[in-house]
């Protein structure tokens, strides 16, 4: 899947992904292959994305919006602070 993270000033995240984890409104969930098509607004907190089987990236962000479809992710955080 193709991931990509912006915020309002730089472009914090592009790249591929296994697996995405985000905070959603309603609690955590996790964006997998083929996953049907999603808009959710974030809540604060941690965008795990897993790359590979032993490569793991996290990203903290200050609230947003994801939108998954056709196997390509777009994350509008608000802002971010990696860790």
């Amino acid at each position: 899947m193709k991931l990509t993270v912006i915020t309002p000033d730089k472009l914090a995240y592009e790249g591929e992904a296994t697996a995405v984890t985000v905070p959603g409104a309603a609690g955590s969930f996790q964006i997998l292959k083929d996953h049907a098509a999603i808009v959710s607004t974030l809540e604060d907190g941690k965008v795990i994305i897993k790359i590979n089987n032993n490569e793991e990236r996290t990203i903290i962000i200050k609230g947003g919006v994801v939108e998954a479809k056709d196997n390509n992710i777009v994350i509008l955080a608000e802002g971010i602070t990696e860790k």
